[in-house]
Parts: C-alpha cells; structure tokens; sequence
C-alpha cells in the first residue's frame, strides 16, 4: 500500500510538467484537467490494466476482477486438475503407475498362457498316444486299476496346488507339482480317450479348440462381467455332481443313452462358462482378478477347465460315432 502523497501523476500532468512534485489533482495554470478514469469502487478496475484505484491506491487483487483484468495468482484449469498444485509430478507419477500395473498384467497373461501352452502339448501328446497306438490302449483297457491311481493322484496334487498359493516362497514346490498334476490329468485323459475310437477322439479335439478360442476372445472383447457369478457357478458344480452320482446310478442298473449324453452336454456347458469365469479373472479388468503373483494358480484353472471340456465333449462325440 501507498500514500496519498506518492501516488503517481496523472498522463496529462507527466507530460506537462515531468519534474514537477506538486499535487496532480490540483489544476495547473488555471486550466481545468478531467479528472482520470478512477474506478467507481475500491480494488476494481473496468479500464484497462495498470489503471489507479481511488485515492492513488493500487487496485487490490481480487478473485471476481473486472473487465479487462485476469489476476496473475488465479490457477488456469488443466486436465491435472484433479492433482495437488503443490506436487506438480503426481500426474505423472499417475500415469507411470498405470503402465506399470498394465506391463505387469500382460506380462503375468503371457506367463500363464505360456504355461498353459507346455501343459496341453503334453496332454494331448499323451492322449494321441493312447489313441494312435495300439499296444498301449489294448494295455490300459486290460488293466483298469491304472486309470484310477491316475485319478487318485489327479485329486491329491490338485487340493495340493489349490491350498499352496505362493509362488515366491514355493516357487519350485509348486513347478514340481505342477508338473506332476499335468502327467496326472494327461494320463487320465489318454486312458478315457483309448476307450473311444480315434474319429471321436480328433473330433473332440477339434470342437474344445474351437469352443477354447472362442471363448478367449469373447472374454477380451465383451464388457459382460462373470466374475461376479462365482456363486452361480459353485451352484452349477453341485448339480452337476449330482446329476453325475444320479446318473451313474441309472446306469449300472439300464443304459440309458440319452441321460449319458444330457449329462456330457450340461458338464460340456459349466465348464465353458468356468472358463469365462477363469479367463476374466485372469485378464484383471472386471470387479474380481487374480493377482499377477498367482499364475501357477490361473495356468491350473484354465487348463483344468479346458481338459474337462474335451472330456465331456469326447463323450457326446464318442455316443454319436458308435
């Protein structure tokens, strides 16, 4: 703030008298000056910048200024206006963050779709054995127990993995059993497939290619959400298990064809949809995700999902080709 006395001369004042300290708002040589274009109000300016409030004080800054003036202390609206103006790098900081947990999320997908890979080459290569070659499916079929200690170890090594989901202290425990739970499950599914003939074996192949394909990409492309339905599926799960006993039961006493094949064809239809269910978990954009640390525990699921598939499909396509 100023005083009245060191208040700056008028334009006309100036120009007149440059080294004059007399009043400016006294009239010189008896010539009347117009009075300057002073601001009705205090701290308001309507002219343009640089203009004098009342009584030579200097217009105070103000968060609603008048026309022609726009105050060097407001804030110009950004699209980081959302971040503290005290941290400048936090948009920034922002978007690195957003990169990185996509980089590690891709990152994680490959992994596990790598894993997936390894594990059905081998399972279908096991599986092709069983069904090309003639001495080992004349063998499996003479001695059945076989099947079932495949069985058996399938289930222990599946609880196993299940129960132990940490990759960084079980790192090679895990791999291990993971190991021995694919030989397991590719074991028993060659030992079904020697069962059946080898046009229904190829076909069934085919048909949980195409369903796998499928469903992948109507999982990256829809905006649907299934990993909010976990408990419709867990629903599902017990039906069909006990849709499973019911038709056991029927059967060892008269075989019925079409209740073996309605229930291949409802088995066929929850595992496609735990594959959605497990296929969106593990893209990690919906309302549920698995954590990128867990991808022994999503190459487990999806391939668990996909085997059982093909076995509920290569009893339909078993039924219908004899």
């Amino acid at each position: 703030m100023t005083s009245k006395t060191d208040s700056p001369p008028s334009y006309e004042d100036a120009l007149h008298h440059p080294k004059s300290g007399n009043d400016p708002y006294q009239p010189q040589h008896g010539a009347p000056l117009p009075p300057p274009p002073y601001s009705p109000s205090p701290g308001m300016c309507h002219g343009p910048p640089g203009c004098w409030g009342q009584g030579g004080v200097y217009p105070q800054a103000s968060i609603n200024p008048g026309r022609g003036f726009c105050p060097t202390g407001m804030p110009i609206p950004t699209l980081s206006a959302g971040m503290s103006a005290s941290n400048p790098g936090d948009m920034d900081d922002f978007f690195s963050n957003q990169w990185e947990s996509t980089s590690v999320r891709h990152a994680f997908i490959r992994k596990v779709y790598l894993i997936l890979t390894a594990q059905l080459s081998v399972t279908f290569s096991v599986v092709a054995v069983f069904t090309f070659v003639d001495p080992v499916k004349l063998f499996v079929i003479k001695y059945p127990g076989i099947y079932w200690a495949s069985l058996v170890v399938y289930f222990l090594v599946y609880c196993i993995l299940v129960c132990c989901k940490e990759p960084r202290r079980r790192f090679p425990l895990n791999l291990v059993l993971l190991g021995i739970f694919t030989l397991a499950l590719s074991y028993m599914a060659g030992t079904i497939s020697s069962y059946y003939e080898t046009k229904a074996v190829l076909l069934a192949m085919g048909i949980t290619a195409i369903v796998c394909i499928a469903v992948t990409i109507f999982c990256f492309q829809t905006k649907v959400d299934f990993t909010s339905c976990g408990g419709f599926l867990c629903i599902a799960a017990v039906l069909l298990m006990i849709i499973g006993i019911v038709t056991a039961i029927v059967l060892s006493f008269q075989y019925v064809p079409w209740l073996h094949m309605l229930y291949a064809a409802i088995g066929a239809i929850v595992y496609t949809l735990f594959l959605v269910y497990n296929t969106q978990l593990l893209i990690g954009n919906r309302e549920l995700a698995i954590s990128p640390e867990e991808y022994i525990y999503g190459a487990l699921s999806l391939y668990v999902d996909i085997v059982q598939i093909f076995l509920f499909i290569l009893q339909i396509s078993g039924a219908v080709t004899e």
